[in-house]
């Protein structure tokens, strides 16, 4: 298993910006997909964004698409999550993910971070 530790979570106004990481101490992640998954109070977790080993291929959930981007640095193993824009909705929790089964996109995480909260205000 890979150990996940985000950050960068926090309180911000709507129409604000948050930019959270990823990283897994001691681990490499290169070879895996990695994801942003977030789960809402009262609500499933639900999937946000996922890149692939490379980098080269972003998926996103449509009501996120414009407004975040998901990349990474494998030299650092670390993922990041640039949210612009940020809506009182987008308020949760905010997992990362890596899938060792997959390189192009996270679909059945095998690891999972410990999330971070972020809070949007109108």
């Amino acid at each position: 298993q890979v150990q996940l530790v985000e950050s960068g979570g926090g309180l911000v106004q709507a129409g604000g910006s948050l930019r959270l990481s990823c990283a897994a101490p001691g681990r490499t992640f290169s070879t895996c997909a990695m994801g942003w998954f977030r789960q809402a109070p009262g609500k499933e977790r639900e999937f946000v964004a996922s890149i692939s080993w490379s980098g080269g291929s972003t998926y996103y959930e449509d009501s996120v698409k414009g407004r975040f981007t998901i990349s990474r640095d494998n030299a650092d193993n670390t993922v990041y999550l640039q949210m612009n824009s940020l809506k009182p909705e987008d308020t949760a929790v905010y997992y990362c993910a890596a899938d060792q089964n997959d390189i192009v996109v996270v679909t059945r995480p095998t690891d999972w971070g410990q999330g971070t909260q972020v809070t949007v205000s109108s």
